[in-house]
């Protein structure tokens, strides 16, 4: 295939590269700055420069291709003033609306576009399952959720299959969520985040690599997808777990108080929380290589 991936030198792109290049797929790497990006390892990989925001030359590449993979945004990992608020959105809306706009543009259009999304779109549910059917919540996550996935779905008016990957924090052992709780617990002083009673949908980066080639081939896998792991776990038993195979304790609960004087309107991400079962993964006979936290951890610290 020839797959055009945009935001594909993060965590989650840096491993999808790699595996899509080793099943010698052809994949033009959409980036602000090429020079930045080495991939000499990878030399079916094309570097093709855009501005993630407007058309461009870069556009030609998607005619022709097979399929269109949208990671692009900016992180939630930061403090959310209100222009940290405005990248946020408008790295997603940007991205996704040039990419449409390509698709739109292509005389012989990719048969499946595959975007980020989240499972913030679900806002905080405290017990009910949620699976990919559930109502979108309320909220800064839910609403940048929603538009994300408002703009990929216009791709559908082209004949083009979408599928939105509502994903949970994604555990790996070179970035993501994982690398910033783990440190706290090789210091000594881990402890879970407010109650520890919220739940935390939770996957291994190796199993969304490969939903995602798994959406890549299989035409009946449309719509929004819960990128999560089987095995739901509130904060506490994630952090009881990660302790566990750390070999360290796991101290009783940081106030919620402390988290929000902290980290302000974006301490809500971490002290709420959803129960997300992965419904349409299941129907499809998806089988998790890391169904399991316990496994999952020993995987990534082993």
């Amino acid at each position: 295939m020839k797959i055009i991936l945009a935001g594909g030198s993060g965590f989650i792109g840096r491993r999808l590269i790699q595996k899509l290049a080793t099943a010698r797929h052809v994949v033009v790497l959409l980036t602000r700055n090429p020079a930045a990006v080495h991939l000499e390892a990878w030399p079916s990989v094309k570097l093709t420069q855009w501005d993630a925001k407007s058309s461009g030359l870069w556009a030609k590449e998607l005619d022709g291709a097979d399929a269109v993979i949208n990671l692009a945004g900016e992180t939630l990992a930061k403090r959310w003033s209100s222009r940290q608020k405005e990248r946020i959105v408008n790295s997603r809306i940007d991205a996704t609306r040039a990419l449409v706009g390509a698709v739109r543009q292509a005389q012989h259009k990719p048969s499946v576009f595959i975007n980020g999304s989240a499972v913030g779109f679900y806002g905080d549910v405290p017990n009910d399952p949620v699976p990919e059917t559930h109502p979108r919540g309320v909220g800064f996550l839910s609403d940048v959720c929603e538009r994300w996935e408002s703009e990929a779905r216009k791709a559908e008016e082209c004949g083009v299959r979408v599928v939105m990957l509502r994903t949970g924090p994604v555990l790996g052992s070179d970035g993501g969520a994982l690398q910033k709780m783990a440190l706290p617990y090789k210091l000594f002083v881990g402890a879970p985040l407010g109650s520890g009673r919220q739940w935390f949908p939770w996957i291994h980066r190796d199993d969304v690599v490969r939903v995602i080639q798994l959406a890549l081939e299989k035409s009946d896998l449309a719509g929004p997808i819960n990128l999560v792991a089987p095995d739901s776990v509130t904060m506490k038993q994630f952090c009881d777990q990660l302790g566990r195979t750390l070999h360290r304790p796991s101290w009783p609960p940081v106030p919620a108080f402390v988290i929000r004087l902290a980290l302000g309107e974006m301490a809500g991400m971490l002290l709420t929380g959803q129960r997300v079962v992965p419904s349409k993964l299941i129907e499809h006979g998806y089988s998790f290589r890391h169904p399991k936290l316990d496994d999952a951890l020993r995987n990534i610290f082993s």
